[in-house]
């Protein structure tokens, strides 16, 4: 029998791409935020929680907005050079968007401002994928925070466990993750059963402009940023060949001028 034209299965999870009327409202967004209120912040964050997030946020409700996004619309909005940038300066904000960055626009004094970032941390459960700070190892031997109706569930997740008498006991020492190694899903259930909390949200200044100034928290390229600079060139290279694969290198390092002599050596 033909099949019928009429049976389609629809998605239910197909959502609307976010098109430039969107990019148009954050850039509006962004510029009219600039202009009410005196100091701009870039901030790096790492493990971002949602919930933790809107919890910091709330200290600048009234005075203050955060925006996360793209950071190619949020360096449109300030302006990628001297020659269209929305105030005098505020270029160098936008140079520093980089990775996992957002912007705070605020009123609030740079002193305040400071103190609320370096205060806050929070810590949480590490996810999937995330890289293990420390190594966490059971014990063999009985597992008395786990009840008995666990054990099925735990052996699912690769532990060697067994009842004995309505205990569940581990039958042999088992890493549960090693430092500097990603968690899997299993690892990541297991370390929230135990109560583990390895993964720490924090928030990171990295930069401040007023009309008056402009003030860098964090100078130069960590090893991390480095590294990332080098697998993205050595993809470029792979596609594209070596002379456009050495300007994007020039091009992702900040201050270059300056730090690029100095990271041939590595």
């Amino acid at each position: 029998m033909p099949k019928s034209k009429r049976d389609r299965p629809v998605t239910l999870s197909k959502t609307k791409k976010k098109g430039r009327e969107h990019k148009e409202i954050i850039v509006n967004g962004i510029r009219e935020a600039v202009e009410k209120y005196s100091s701009v912040y870039v901030f790096s964050f790492e493990n971002m929680r949602n919930i933790k997030f809107k919890e910091f946020r709330q200290q600048f409700r009234h005075n203050g907005r955060f925006f996360l996004g793209s950071n190619k619309v949020m360096q449109v909005a300030l302006g990628r050079s001297a020659s269209d940038e929305m105030r005098p300066g505020i270029f160098k904000v936008s140079k520093m968007l980089r990775g996992d960055a957002g912007l705070l626009v605020t009123d609030m004094p740079k002193e305040e401002v400071e103190s609320l970032f370096n205060a806050y941390e929070d810590s949480d459960f590490s996810r999937t994928g995330s890289t293990a700070v420390e190594t966490v190892e059971l014990k063999e031997g009985p597992l008395e925070q786990f009840t008995h109706e666990m054990e099925p569930f735990l052996r699912k997740q690769g532990m060697p466990v067994r009842l004995n008498k309505g205990t569940v006991e581990l039958l042999s020492d088992f890493v549960v993750c090693e430092e500097g190694k990603p968690l899997s899903p299993e690892s990541s259930r297991i370390l929230r059963l135990l109560g583990i909390k390895l993964a720490t949200f924090k928030l990171n200044l990295v930069c401040r402009w007023s009309p008056s100034d402009f003030e860098l928290y964090r100078e130069g390229l960590d090893l991390s940023d480095f590294l990332n600079i080098v697998l993205f060139t050595r993809v470029m290279l792979v596609r594209f060949g070596s002379c456009f694969a050495l300007g994007c290198f020039i091009s992702k390092i900040p201050n270059y001028h300056r730090d690029f002599p100095i990271l041939l050596h590595y």
